[in-house]
């Protein structure tokens, strides 16, 4: 009998304080009914509150928990979680669970029924069950637009915080990205996609808008400016060509390890 795969699931946390206990125990709920061995782990973000003590405090032999004392932003969270990660396929999930847990079971079955590299969560999926405010419709709209025009990327919506993985498409993108925060959803797409992982299904999710967001002016600005970055560095710079050059050379292999913490945190 072929063994149950091993599924790592790495949840970045800022302030989850309050709710971060539960929030593991629906997910990991979620995940014992899977037929997959499975680790999570907790990335405390430079939290100043109790998130990284309160995601401790659930006694579970799969789940760990890493804490590091500044904020340095979502995508600097998700690497530095896949880097102690050990499984093979990858799950990024928001630990406000906004997005609930159970769909990670359709996403591993996409997976394998569609042989497909990433799995993404689109709120604009037609079988989507969503509360989300009218405004912030207009916003994913808005943004897909800019994407699509930018980049060759068919996907209507990067930025759920709900994906799949295959390993190998982690290790060979995520040494090469800069964007720690606002799009790095985007940069981790695009670049993977430029690499040759074209195969990205998007998959229906189930949303529960809390209404604590961080999508402020502020916070759309510095999302545009890092996406116009990106498209820079892509399509003009070569950078992502010439940094996996760089880091071949180096190593003697294709790029993986933990080289991009180092340049993620200049």
């Amino acid at each position: 009998m072929k063994p149950a795969q091993h599924l790592s699931v790495v949840l970045p946390a800022y302030r989850e304080g309050p709710r971060i206990h539960d929030n593991l125990r629906l997910l990991l709920t979620e995940l014992d009914k899977l037929d997959h061995n499975y680790e999570v782990v907790v990335v405390s973000d430079g939290s100043p509150d109790e998130t990284a003590a309160e995601a401790q405090r659930v006694a579970s032999a799969h789940v760990k928990v890493l804490d590091y004392p500044s904020n340095m932003g979502k995508g600097y969270a998700l690497c530095r979680g896949f880097e102690a990660s050990s499984g093979d396929p990858v799950v990024f999930i928001d630990a406000d669970m906004e997005l609930h847990p159970g769909s990670i079971k359709e996403f591993l079955g996409i997976m394998r029924d569609t042989g497909s590299d990433i799995v993404v969560g689109s709120k604009r999926h037609p079988e989507s069950r969503v509360k989300y405010p009218a405004f912030r419709r207009l916003q994913s709209a808005g943004y897909h637009a800019v994407v699509r025009g930018l980049f060759s990327l068919d996907v209507k919506d990067t930025q759920t915080g709900l994906k799949l993985f295959r390993r190998e498409v982690l290790e060979q993108t995520t040494p090469l990205l800069l964007v720690k925060r606002f799009a790095f959803d985007l940069e981790l797409l695009a670049v993977a996609h430029h690499l040759g992982f074209t195969k990205i299904v998007e998959a229906p999710v189930t949303l529960s808008y809390k209404f604590e967001t961080t999508t402020n002016a502020r916070a759309v600005y510095k999302t545009l400016w890092d996406t116009a970055a990106v498209f820079y560095r892509l399509y003009l710079l070569h950078y992502y060509d010439r940094r996996r050059r760089e880091l071949i050379a180096a190593t003697g292999a294709r790029p993986g390890g933990d080289a991009n913490l180092d340049a993620m945190k200049s």
